[in-house]
């Protein structure tokens, strides 16, 4: 949530950060709300104080044998006058609200605004594998041959977008998510496995509603209605809504491990076969509170955590700065770690790491005392770290051998039990 006083002593900076995301803003109705708000807000105050003042004067009045009904009635009509007012305040507050919750998060200043088409790299790992004396396949062919993936009796029993591990395909992505939890139980963050249905309210604090409510897969039958988590950050971020906690507890730092469900599959590209994107998949979340001026410094170390992970399965990546308009909705700035998918001849994301700044934290919120006793909102960031889904296919891909075989990456055959290679199995 932005803070309305950014928007009300601001509009114009307000409008033009906006502006780089793509969002046409319009301060005029909101400074208008803000002008009748403080109009009315005087004029409840006034009220009172004349109430109170008309109140003490009941027993001198009464002493001087005075007509106290007439200062009786006074003080009713102002009453009702100012009962009036509040429910008028009320519903004002109630359009500040809901015309503020609606608006994405500001970019930092330094992004660049537009879309996709002004992202930029900004580093680079390994070199993209040369095939030398064989045509590679894709990660569906490899899967297949290796006995990895059932594509066909997912499809079966669940429908398009979806997959089945097995055998040692299920081994490998178990492995993955070894590897990952390994790595962030080492560096000392706390492993959280969080319900995977979630209210409304944990939606709404993410920044993911109201906006991209029909977005979710929403459960039926339940009262109040509850959602399947589209991404462990939507849990994390709210594990201390409604909370103050002590600047002496900061950071904290949590990781999760989660299948994700979403809606959007099908609805990309044609050539995203695979498990390339998908109704449910595996990810590792990491997500970090912070003081306002520690957030910068929990960027950079989820970017290097999320690198770290990747470079350690010698995989050929690039990381990459978005632009003001694709970063998600409720981010002030992201980072995204794309790996590099032969058959495409793309960069696919499986990490994206944020800063939300303050914004998750007023919606849900989420605040800290400092030393001299002093409220502040919390600033939230989290990465992905990481999601196997692409992962997978870009491990498959870029480690084959010319005889159809996949070297298993050092760091995954301690969770393979020894396995090295994956080699193809004789169909039945």
């Amino acid at each position: 949530m932005i803070d309305s006083k950014l928007i009300e002593e601001k509009p114009e900076y307000v409008k033009e950060a906006l502006a780089k995301k793509g969002w046409d803003f319009d301060p005029a109705p909101l400074l208008e709300f803000f002008k009748k708000r403080k109009s009315l807000l005087i004029e409840v105050e006034a009220n009172k104080a004349k109430q109170n003042k008309l109140s003490a004067s009941v027993p001198s009045v009464k002493k001087s044998g005075g007509d106290v009904q007439a200062i009786f009635t006074e003080v009713k009509e102002l009453a009702k006058d100012n009962k009036e007012k509040e429910e008028e305040l009320k519903s004002i507050e109630e359009n500040i609200f809901n015309s503020i919750a609606v608006l994405p998060n500001l970019p930092d200043p330094d992004l660049l605004g537009g879309g996709k088409e002004n992202n930029h790299p900004i580093y680079h790992f390994g070199k993209e594998p040369s095939f030398d004396g064989f045509k590679p396949k894709d990660h569906v062919e490899l899967a297949e041959s290796l006995g990895l993936i059932d594509y066909k009796r997912a499809a079966k029993i669940s429908g398009s977008g979806t997959w089945i591990y097995t055998g040692k395909g299920a081994q490998l992505e178990w492995a993955l998510l070894n590897y990952f939890i390994s790595s962030h139980l080492a560096d000392g963050y706390t492993f959280i496995l969080p319900p995977h249905l979630l209210n409304e309210q944990s939606g709404f604090t993410a920044g993911q509603f109201p906006k991209f409510k029909e977005d979710v897969f929403w459960l039926g039958g339940t009262d109040p209605a509850k959602f399947m988590l589209p991404t462990a950050e939507t849990a994390l971020v709210n594990l201390h809504r409604d909370e103050i906690l002590s600047i002496d507890d900061l950071p904290k730092k949590y990781f999760a491990y989660t299948p994700c469900y979403r809606k959007e599959a099908g609805s990309y590209r044609t050539d995203e076969r695979g498990c390339i994107r998908g109704y449910q998949f595996n990810k590792v979340e990491m997500v970090q509170y912070t003081t306002d001026d520690g957030s910068d410094a929990a960027f950079e170390e989820l970017v290097k955590k999320a690198q770290k992970l990747v470079e350690g399965l010698g995989l050929c990546y690039q990381l990459d700065k978005l632009a003001a308009g694709d970063c998600s909705a409720s981010m002030a700035r992201t980072y995204d770690i794309e790996v590099w998918i032969p058959s495409m001849h793309i960069y696919k994301e499986v990490s994206s790491v944020s800063n939300a700044r303050d914004y998750q934290a007023r919606r849900g919120m989420i605040r800290y005392r400092d030393h001299e006793g002093k409220i502040h909102y919390c600033h939230t960031l989290n990465g992905s770290g990481l999601a196997t889904s692409r992962v997978y296919p870009a491990l498959l891909e870029q480690f084959q051998q010319a005889d159809g075989s996949v070297i298993i990456p050092e760091v995954l055959r301690p969770f393979m039990g020894g396995l090295s290679v994956l080699k193809p199995v004789e169909k039945k």
